[in-house]
């Protein structure tokens, strides 16, 4: 019996999918690509498939499939296109892990049929469980599958929990660098442009993050992903501010004791951890110099300043659809901010005006979480037309 993992990386053109692939390269021995999918950048996953030749490739876009398909024809790589094709080749026999790590809602449905075909699943996509948390790990506890956490946070807690139970957890901390913007007066965000915020001070990550970094909607959503994650009311669980990011978070137990994770800033860390769970792999990767670290800083979140955490701990409180709908929603922002088509600021007012108007539903099934996260994206669009946001910056 072969001791190599097979992975399949959804969404291997991303920052998370680049990184993953490097850590296989590391540790060929140990690990095969066996399927890589992309929604836009054909180039990348040409490149990646050339060198890693998996059993199957997937882009998303289907106006790129001819050159994808055209370009791997001297291969035996299998070349498929479109959303449903997503799906079709998460349910293939040829992979062992899923690295979920396509941005946004679009990794659930992939994430779900994973499940449902008794996979592992190592997940890097957090709104995956942000909109149907319920519903993804009840999926995994019924076919005992296990959800391996990538976020460099939520591995944190996964590693602080190993040899505990449960339900001696007292607290969880997430810690959060606090963005490009930290210690940044309120008056500076009303002019933040594009670029600024794209500037993230320790990772290096995809727009959509790095946005949500800067808002610290990011950390709202891991902490709607901890709460599902290891079955924690919103009370359990405690944002930090911690600029220099080498605690990745902590784990307060009832006895009084606090268990912290600490790494570099290298997102490959929690990837290989995740693979290769419960061993732990050598790497390149160096370890904190403690002799030349001389202070750790930590402070509460600004949630004036911020408001995005504290709508993401209103959905939390509220569950239901909300989540679906908070979710829905800042993508659709951000990728107008991105956009230059509304300011910084108006990602969380508008994010919260959809909220405001939502019917909460309140234990929805698939159909109803997809149904409020398409009304989300359309009710954005109708409140930034008929507003002043709408702006070219």
């Amino acid at each position: 019996m072969s001791t190599i993992k097979r992975i399949a990386v959804f969404g291997s053109t991303g920052s998370i999918g680049t990184q993953a692939l490097e850590v296989i390269a590391a540790n060929t021995d140990k690990f095969s690509a066996e399927i890589l999918t992309a929604q836009t950048n054909d180039v990348l996953l040409i490149k990646q498939a050339l060198e890693f030749n998996p059993n199957c490739v997937v882009i998303g876009d289907e106006k790129k499939y001819e050159h994808v398909k055209q370009a791997l024809s001297k291969t035996d790589i299998k070349v498929f296109t479109g959303e449903q094709s997503l799906e079709e080749v998460a349910s293939m026999d040829c992979y062992d892990i899923m690295l979920a790590a396509i941005v946004g809602y679009a990794g659930l449905k992939s994430t779900l049929k994973a499940i449902d075909n008794n996979k592992t699943v190592a997940l890097a996509n957090k709104e995956t469980l942000v909109v149907a948390g319920d519903i993804v790990m009840q999926k995994a506890l019924e076919k005992r599958v296990p959800v391996i956490p990538v976020d460099s946070e939520h591995s944190a807690i996964f590693q602080c929990l190993v040899g505990e139970g449960r339900n001696k957890i007292e607290k969880v901390i997430l810690t959060a660098s606090g963005g490009p913007f930290l210690g940044k007066k309120p008056n500076f965000l009303v002019n933040v442009k594009r670029d600024h915020a794209l500037q993230h001070p320790n990772w290096s990550m995809g727009a959509k993050v790095s946005i949500d970094s800067a808002t610290l909607m990011n950390k709202g959503l891991e902490l709607l992903e901890a709460m599902f994650l290891f079955g924690l009311g919103e009370d359990k669980i405690k944002v930090l501010v911690h600029p220099e990011a080498l605690i990745h978070s902590m784990v307060e137990f009832k006895d009084g004791v606090t268990m912290a994770q600490l790494s570099v800033t290298d997102m490959r860390v929690p990837i290989q951890y995740a693979l290769t769970y419960p061993r732990r792999l050598p790497n390149t990767i160096r370890g904190i110099d403690f002799y030349r670290l001389h202070k750790l800083h930590f402070a509460k979140p600004d949630l004036q300043k911020f408001p995005c955490l504290a709508l993401a701990y209103q959905a939390a409180r509220q569950l239901g659809t909300v989540p679906a709908v908070l979710n829905a929603a800042n993508e659709a922002c951000v990728e107008m901010f991105l956009e230059r088509k509304i300011g910084f600021l108006s990602i969380a007012g508008i994010v919260e005006k959809v909220m405001r108007r939502h019917t909460r539903i309140s234990s929805p099934g698939l159909r109803e979480i997809m149904d409020a996260d398409s009304w989300a994206r359309e009710e954005v669009l109708r409140i930034a037309a008929g507003s002043k946001t709408m702006r070219v910056l």
